[in-house]
Order: structure tokens, then sequence, then C-alpha cells
């Protein structure tokens, strides 16, 4: 029920990423299409598209690439829309009225989407239901993105496209999910590393050379090709990239210490993201 074939839509700023999707790893998995300026998630379905067409599958899924959901979802998602014969199912999570105003909300009848507003505020959001962008699509989804409007911040929503959907007599349904994890803020990133070193066994390893007098407590990740000084307390809960260097005596918990790095010797780093 899995996903074997991507498309990634990256921006001339994304250098590095593009890199390294176009190793020979990824060859057959991951092709990319390009965003020459950021705007909004219906255009860079747009850039996407001829590669969603040239690919010939009837379906597809849309995620935006800073939210994770639980195990199976993306599944679920697709298994709705298939079984009930929908152009567009839809990740829906319940929200607090101080998250209406962060995303896409909607209005459900009879177990069908019947209206969708970008990002209104409070009072004027049809439920509690939001919707996070992780979507599950049929392709003729596609012919309605030419006609998206721009927004009053210059970018062209994903939603509106939706709404035209809707309005064309399209079915649209949803899927609730119980959480999704957001990656945007330093704080996220801790929360990620907490979790994935809490509940996946594989992510917990330790693959550098460690001195003999290093203090581990796990869980923790240590990428090869880490430095480790003498002396060194690393844990719990830390994430050390490949490519970083802990100086003598230093400790780190609760941590995220990212490539090109030096932590000074003696120094505490806690509840922090270094990079």
């Amino acid at each position: 029920g899995g996903s074997d074939r991507f498309i990634v839509v990256v921006h001339p700023d994304d250098r590095h990423l593009a890199e390294h999707l176009s190793q020979p790893t990824w060859a057959g998995q991951v092709r990319l299409a390009y965003q020459e300026r950021r705007l909004g998630m219906a255009h860079a379905l747009e850039c996407g598209a001829p590669l969603i067409r040239e690919d010939g599958a009837p379906d597809f899924v849309l995620a935006s690439c800073d939210n994770l959901y639980p195990e199976g979802h993306v599944a679920s998602l697709v298994a709705h829309r298939r079984k009930s014969k929908l152009d567009a199912a839809l990740t829906l999570l319940r929200v607090q009225a101080d998250q209406v105003p962060t995303m896409a909300v909607v209005a459900m009848q009879d177990g069908r989407v019947t209206h969708i507003v970008e990002k209104p505020r409070p009072e004027e959001a049809p439920s509690d239901l939001g919707v996070p962008a992780l979507y599950a699509l049929s392709t003729r989804m596609l012919d309605y993105l030419p006609h998206v409007p721009i927004s009053a911040r210059g970018e062209r929503d994903f939603p509106d496209a939706l709404r035209l959907l809707i309005e064309d007599g399209g079915t649209v349904g949803g899927v609730p999910v119980e959480w999704r994890m957001t990656m945007t803020h330093a704080a996220d990133l801790l929360a990620l590393n907490r979790y994935f070193l809490r509940h996946d066994p594989t992510c917990a390893t330790v693959e550098a050379d460690l001195p003999d007098d290093a203090s581990v407590i796990p869980p923790v990740r240590i990428e090869p090709g880490v430095k480790l000084g003498a002396g060194c307390h690393v844990g719990p809960e830390v994430y050390l990239e490949a490519g970083c260097s802990i100086s003598t005596g230093a400790t780190l918990r609760q941590a995220v210490v990212l490539r090109g790095v030096t932590i000074e010797a003696g120094a505490v780093v806690e509840g922090k993201v270094v990079g």
C-alpha cells in the first residue's frame, strides 16, 4: 500500500536536496520538477503535473515536505479514495481555534466535503476540521490547476483547486488522523528527534568510534564520521550528524548537532539544535 515512485518539486535554492536526490541511489524512484518561484502548493503541483501525466497512473498522493503522520495513514487515504471512487480524499485533523488560521478548514455533509476555506479567521471557520497538506487525488485534479487564482498573499493555494473541483461536481471526502508532527521550527526538530529515537529502534544507533572514557546514555543516534573527544557525555535523546565534532569534556542532552559544527571543549548543550 505504499508509494514507490516520487516526484519532488524543488526550488533553485534547494541545491543540496536536488543533488542528493539526483544520486544513482534514487534512480527510477525519484524524479525532480522545478518551481522557479515559490508561488504556493497549487503552483508546485502544476510544475510537477507533466511528470504525473507522463507516468500514466490514475491517482497520486500530494504532500508538503514538513509534516509526518501515523504509520499507515497514507495507505488508508489512498484506499478510501479508491474504494469510495472519490476525486480527492483529504486528511482531516480536528484543530483548536488558534490553529484554524494556519490551514484550510472544511464543511462536511454525509461524509463528503461540501465547502473548503483556506486559512480562515476562527469566527469564519465552517467547522473544526482542519486539512493538513496531505491528499490522495485522481488525475482529474490536474485540470483545475491553471484556473486557481492568486491569493492576497501572492500564492496559488491548493484548497482553491479543491473548491473548483467541488463546484464542478467533483466528489471529495476525507480520512481523519489523530495527530501530525510538523517541521517548521527548531523545537519541532527536537520533538521529531525525540519521537524517532524513542519509538524506532533502527534510528537509535551508534556508528562512530567512541573514546574509552566517553559516556553515552541511550537513546542516541551518532552517525559514522562523527568525531568525539575524550570524556564527553552524550545523551539521552541526542542526534549527531556525520561531519560534526564534539570536543573534550562536552556534554549534550536532548540536542541535535548538524554537520560542520564543532562543539567546544567543556560546553554544555541541552534542548538545542546546533547547525
